[in-house]
């Protein structure tokens, strides 16, 4: 048995793997099945088809109807976690370790034998409209898939709600060809942490998933040239909507680290730069927030803020402001407010399965290896001011995409 935080990582022949993480002292296990098959290689036209495709999956497999199979789900009490994402598809959940084999053996039949009833499909279509519609009643969400549209102009701008031409395009023998075509082993990572013995769930994984063949289409590359620099929606709302989106740093990038440190500098509590600064001495938003959005090569900072109409265009001045003032100082205080936050954080994580598995699954993904949580700390802790200024300095806030949803556009910066 490997020392607590230590993993194990098994690459099977047709492309599949596997990574685990050991923690013998809970009774627990997670475990999360990642496809890299999500929107942004969804058939041209048929935006939306990966989430359509992954609901359909549930509806019955493995000679279950869909009934017996969500009875035999329930029957080991699996808390399922999962969906279509942008560049992955999930599927997965935590339950009793006992139970583990088990519900691996009822996912690959989700995964490698699903029955995608051509009768269910117009109600997972439907369901998939109903999502896109409802955008409408959500201006920050509708918001945040205008700013990824504005900042990728390619596959990488879609969203996993997919378009309501794609949707309605779809048809059950073509969502049964697209999965044909992407649910395949190639490139796959299935990652459980949790109460296992290592042996035993190797040979299960073996044994389940070792006859599967195949992999799927290529993914293509983030890609923002040519993005937007400002988009303006026209929504008739009570408050405005504001993103803005600028190149960051991937994960596998040495700075990533600092990089984190100094988004969290910013937005990574109520004491934080933004909060303290554009909300609570200036009361000028109801909402406001930075974070990092990562994909496989690729990583761009996002900062948000939601206000009044007659307030939008301060907000926005005062919010850019601040993302570039950040290179101007930091104090010591402020770092180690943010690194606490991210080490308490990191702490949590660690006790959870579910989390750990997202952790093993998402570092296998955008890294190919795990990074183990002793490493992690590491890397925050070894952060100063002194290098979250160079950093700055060598990647300033610039080159920003804007977008805003409300009544009126507003004035951006030149």
């Amino acid at each position: 048995m490997p020392l607590p935080g230590a993993h194990y990582t098994l690459r099977l022949p047709n492309g599949l793997t596997l990574v685990a993480e050991p923690i013998p002292a809970i009774r627990a296990a997670a475990f999360q099945m990642l496809l890299p098959s999500g929107a942004i290689t969804d058939p041209e036209g048929l935006e939306g088809a990966a989430t359509v495709l992954e609901g359909l999956c549930y509806r019955g497999a493995g000679g279950r109807t869909a009934r017996q199979f969500s009875d035999a789900l329930d029957a080991l009490g699996l808390q399922r976690a999962g969906n279509a994402d942008l560049e992955s598809v999930t599927f997965g959940g935590a339950l009793l370790a006992d139970d583990l084999p088990e519900a691996l053996a009822l996912y690959a039949d989700l995964i490698l034998r699903p029955a995608l009833p051509p009768e269910q499909f117009p109600s997972e279509q439907a369901l998939a409209l109903q999502r896109l519609e409802r955008l409408e009643d959500s201006p920050a969400e509708k918001l945040f898939v205008h700013l990824r549209r504005a900042y990728f102009p390619g596959p990488y701008g879609r969203t996993p709600l997919g378009s309501e031409a794609g949707l309605r395009a779809l048809t059950a023998d073509a969502v049964r060809e697209d999965f044909a075509r992407r649910y395949r082993p190639e490139g796959a990572i299935l990652a459980v942490a949790g109460r296992f013995v290592w042996g035993e769930l190797s040979d299960t994984v073996h044994r389940l998933f070792g006859e599967w063949e195949g992999a799927p289409p290529g993914q293509p590359d983030p890609d923002c040239t040519g993005r937007e620099r400002y988009r303006h929606i026209p929504q008739e709302t009570n408050q405005v909507q504001i993103g803005i989106q600028y190149p960051g740093l991937p994960a596998e990038h040495p700075e990533y680290y600092v990089q984190r440190m100094a988004i969290a500098v910013l937005s990574g509590g109520m004491s934080a730069r933004l909060f303290t600064e554009v909300r609570e001495k200036r009361g000028l938003c109801y909402a406001v927030r930075a974070g990092l959005l990562t994909m496989r090569g690729a990583a761009a900072i996002q900062a948000y803020a939601g206000t009044q109409p007659d307030r939008a265009q301060e907000t926005l001045d005062v919010l850019i402001g601040e993302l570039v003032r950040l290179a101007e100082g930091i104090e010591e205080e402020e770092l180690a407010r943010a690194r606490t936050g991210l080490l308490a954080s990191l702490v949590m994580q660690s006790e959870a399965t579910r989390a750990r598995a997202l952790h093993l699954v998402r570092d296998q993904f955008l890294l190919g290896r795990v990074r183990s949580l002793d490493e992690i700390r590491a890397g925050v802790e070894a952060v100063t001011t002194d290098a979250i200024l160079e950093h700055l300095r060598q990647h300033p806030a610039r080159d920003f995409t804007i977008v805003t949803l409300g009544s009126s556009p507003l004035e951006v910066p030149a």
